[in-house]
């Protein structure tokens, strides 16, 4: 392992305008790393790594390094780009387990996180940093959000979560499972109780459906649920899959490492959405793609099609021709996700959109004071590293809050 990332770090140009930095998300200081790196600084380079992004390690694994870091760097427009995320990875895996939380002293107040996703985390780590009490309020019995149960085994090791829970609580954040917010407690209830200021960090969990007959079979199931836990599922050896998103991808191949020989995908358009390593790692798999598929309803021998109609970008417009019946054992649909609305409902002044994400402000702030969001439940579905940028702005928005409300 040494050698590779050695080389990889030597390869490094040291750019003074680095063009991989820009292209990441949260802006991680990759020239200067990769300095600190050389110079066998790993925990001064640990340090930082984890200071910009807590995420790190999660990110040097799952992120899209080809759109982003790796996508950005020069060496790439001519050859191979520097695989800054494998030093990335080696760096932030080791100071992961080695760090010391450098916390100021408690300030007093206290703060609610509802959410322990890759947002929910983040904030928590800032806001305990900075001398702030904090409580995790977490609806299921493991902490991680998306990354515990809507991201593979195979791409994100579960252990590193473990990991994390223990750097939670080295700072001093306390974690509260199986709560239910906007269901066993309200979001006023943490104002009665004192909390200076609330985070949202929910995330999207409701999958989409298609709306067409067939949906309520016992052989459909969804994508987003199926992640959670695919050794409940009884799926047999054909699969077909219902769209070609990231988290249709992860479906894909999981559902090979849970009995399925066959794996067949499905979309409208001419075009796959997900991450161009993502697709094909699912090809690598044995995944089939097949575009220009709309589907029409789904019956128990699996799911019925018609051909799309394509404009000129390759977006449906129509059908035509016949039905065709593609015979499946099990249809899983995994076109797109939402936030579920307990929060919404339950909690006085918090608005969300039609599509109901949560409207929040340049500090994250939502439409009811006190209480922030950000990742997912305020943006759709997107990466982790994204959760990340958005989740530091709002612990930053948080905490000028607080100061200036006492």
């Amino acid at each position: 392992m040494a050698v590779p990332i050695v080389t990889e770090a030597n390869r490094c140009l040291q750019c003074k305008k680095p063009m991989c930095q820009q292209g990441c998300p949260v802006h991680t200081p990759i020239p200067h790393l990769i300095a600190l790196f050389k110079e066998n600084r790993l925990m001064d380079a640990g340090k930082e790594l984890f200071s910009n992004n807590p995420m790190s390690v999660v990110c040097s694994m799952v992120c899209d390094h080809e759109a982003q870091c790796a996508g950005h760097c020069v060496l790439g427009k001519k050859g191979q780009p520097v695989q800054f995320y494998e030093i990335e990875k080696f760096v932030s895996d080791a100071y992961l387990d080695r760090m010391k939380p450098e916390i100021m002293p408690p300030n007093g107040k206290t703060v609610a996180v509802i959410g322990s996703g890759p947002a929910g985390m983040t904030v928590a780590f800032m806001l305990a940093q900075n001398g702030y009490s904090v409580t995790i309020f977490e609806e299921k019995n493991m902490i991680g959000g998306m990354l515990q149960y809507g991201i593979p085994d195979f791409r994100l090791p579960k252990s590193i979560l473990d990991r994390y829970k223990r750097r939670l609580l080295e700072y001093g954040v306390h974690i509260r499972p199986h709560v239910v917010m906007g269901g066993d407690l309200m979001i006023d209830n943490l104002f009665r109780d004192g909390y200076a200021a609330v985070f949202v960090g929910t995330g999207v969990w409701r999958p989409s459906t298609l709306g067409i007959r067939g949906e309520t079979l016992a052989n459909v199931h969804f994508g987003i649920s199926y992640l959670a836990r695919p050794s409940s599922y009884t799926i047999g050896e054909t699969v077909a899959v219902i769209g070609m998103g990231n988290v249709a991808m992860d479906v894909a191949r999981t559902a090979f490492r849970h009995g399925a020989r066959r794996v067949m995908m499905f979309q409208r358009g001419s075009k796959s959405p997900a991450s161009e390593h993502e697709r094909q790692f699912a090809e690598l798999d044995g995944a089939e793609f097949f575009f220009g598929k709309s589907i029409q309803r789904i019956t128990p021998e699996g799911p019925v099609f018609k051909n799309s109609v394509l404009n000129e970008n390759g977006r449906p417009i129509g059908v035509e021709g016949e039905d065709e019946l593609v015979r499946a054992d099990t249809v899983i649909i995994a076109i797109n996700q939402g936030p579920k609305d307990k929060l919404v409902n339950t909690t006085h002044g918090l608005e969300a959109t039609e599509r109901g994400l949560l409207k929040v402000d340049e500090n994250n702030m939502t439409t009811r004071e006190g209480v922030f969001a950000a990742g997912d439940v305020v943006h759709g579905s997107l990466t982790v590293v994204h959760a990340v940028e958005d989740a530091k702005n709002a612990a930053q928005g948080m905490m000028r809050y607080m100061e200036e409300h006492g």
